[in-house]
């Protein structure tokens, strides 16, 4: 992607595949006294407020367990929204400086349907962070090299302390079996679309724009910041598998003073020329648009390009799966889980 140098690891502009934005949730946890487990999968950045106490200490805005006086470690059990192949990790200590974990471990299991707790306690794990030191009030970052696909992750803390979120970043991999190939959104993250590339992503990452459900403000949309020449701004789409796109959704929910003017939608196969598929159309802030096109070729990539710069909450391409997408679909989870 086209982005401001960062010293962050490439992988994290993935998905967050643990994110509560896509139906991540902490089912299960060791200890949760002084903070609730649940804080691990926010979303948002943490947040600290210093010198707030409660009856159980400092409020932190993450999971942090009581001090250890016998040996052993906690544990936390993750279930991912998006199911996927893990790219890496961020154990993030954020404002935990006298109470962080000195080593943490991750590891990972795929287990089908949606088993509770013990279950999962008894399933077999794969080790994807191996007891690696950990720093305070820092993103610490792991990657990882697995290509198997995952659906629940164990953070481990050794032996105690607190940790504000834990990003797992990869590539959705969906279950062919739970997807409906001939009607869906081509350009979900849930289907196994992923982001290819774009302009600017200065207030927020494009990966939002294909996430599920509604944004429920502006930042849990794309937004760039503001153009002072020219050109315009546009982000990329590899499609869950080629198909063909019959309805596209322009959403600028929530986008009132920053949203584009106008925009289009564009596809190609591979590495061909760019058809459109949505001519350059005006938009109107805080609106869902729904379009219907055109019958139009197969495309395995999709561009959206707004004029000149803005904000967009969501990004439907609604469509069928052709006979080469419905393998590419079906490969890659055979591929994953084999």
């Amino acid at each position: 992607m086209e982005e401001s140098v960062s010293d962050r690891p490439e992988w994290t502009v993935q998905p967050d595949l643990a994110s509560r934005r896509f139906g991540g949730t902490v089912l299960w946890a060791t200890d949760e006294l002084f903070a609730e487990k649940e804080n691990l999968v926010n979303p948002w950045r943490p947040v600290h407020q210093a010198e707030t106490f409660g009856p159980k200490g400092q409020v932190y805005d993450g999971w942090e367990t009581r001090r250890h006086r016998e040996p052993g470690d906690d544990h936390a059990i993750l279930r991912l929204g998006l199911g996927g192949v893990v790219s890496g990790v961020v154990v993030d200590t954020a404002f935990f400086k006298g109470n962080y974990p000195p080593f943490v471990s991750v590891a990972a299991t795929a287990v089908a349907g949606y088993p509770g707790a013990d279950e999962l306690r008894e399933a077999e794990w794969e080790v994807l962070v191996d007891h690696e030191p950990a720093a305070g009030d820092t993103e610490n970052f792991y990657r990882v090299t697995s290509s198997r696909r995952y659906t629940h992750v164990r953070l481990t803390q050794h032996p105690d302390g607190g940790v504000a979120r834990l990003r797992v970043h990869g590539s959705p991999v969906p279950d062919p079996a739970l997807l409906d190939l001939r009607a869906l959104d081509l350009a979900a993250l849930e289907n196994g679309a992923y982001v290819t590339g774009c302009s600017n992503m200065f207030y927020s990452s494009p990966n939002n724009l294909f996430s599920p459900g509604l944004a429920a403000h502006q930042a849990e949309g794309w937004e760039t910041s503001r153009r002072r020449d020219d050109g315009n701004d546009w982000v990329t789409v590899r499609l869950a598998g080629a198909g063909i796109v019959r309805f596209a959704e322009l959403d600028t929910s929530n986008l009132k003073g920053n949203a584009p003017g106008w925009a289009a939608v564009s596809g190609r196969s591979g590495e061909g020329e760019w058809v459109p598929l949505l001519p350059r159309t005006r938009l109107q802030p805080d609106t869902r648009h729904r379009f219907a096109l055109a019958a139009g070729p197969e495309i395995t990539e999709a561009r959206l390009d707004i004029y000149p710069d803005g904000g967009m909450a969501r990004l439907r391409l609604h469509g069928e799966l052709t006979g080469p997408g419905r393998e590419t679909v079906t490969a890659r989870f055979a591929e994953t889980t084999g």
